[in-house]
């Protein structure tokens, strides 16, 4: 599958140690609308030292399905309920 963001594959991310080191799935993803910056989260609680920066081709390599949410507009988030299930986009609050 050929990369489907605008953004670089090495554009600098925000993800979770539970998504990277513990293999959870990426549950939920941010677009933020007052840096442009992506977050790919697995939608549990997180606490600073959870936090960890890669790179979107990372989260790309990670889980395919992200593939869905390329074209998610700054200011949306996205999430599922299930690691199989669509995504679901919406501004957000």
């Amino acid at each position: 599958m050929k990369f489907p963001f605008r953004d670089s594959p090495n554009t600098a991310v925000i993800t979770c140690a539970h998504v990277l080191e513990e293999d959870n799935p990426i549950m939920y993803i941010t677009h933020d609308e007052d840096d442009g910056m992506w977050q790919f989260l697995c939608g549990g609680l997180h606490t600073e030292e959870d936090a960890r920066v890669v790179s979107l081709y990372e989260m790309f390599a990670c889980d395919r399905s992200v593939a869905e949410v390329a074209n998610m507009p700054l200011g949306f988030v996205a999430e599922r309920s299930e690691p199989d299930t669509a995504w679901i986009i919406r501004r957000r609050r």
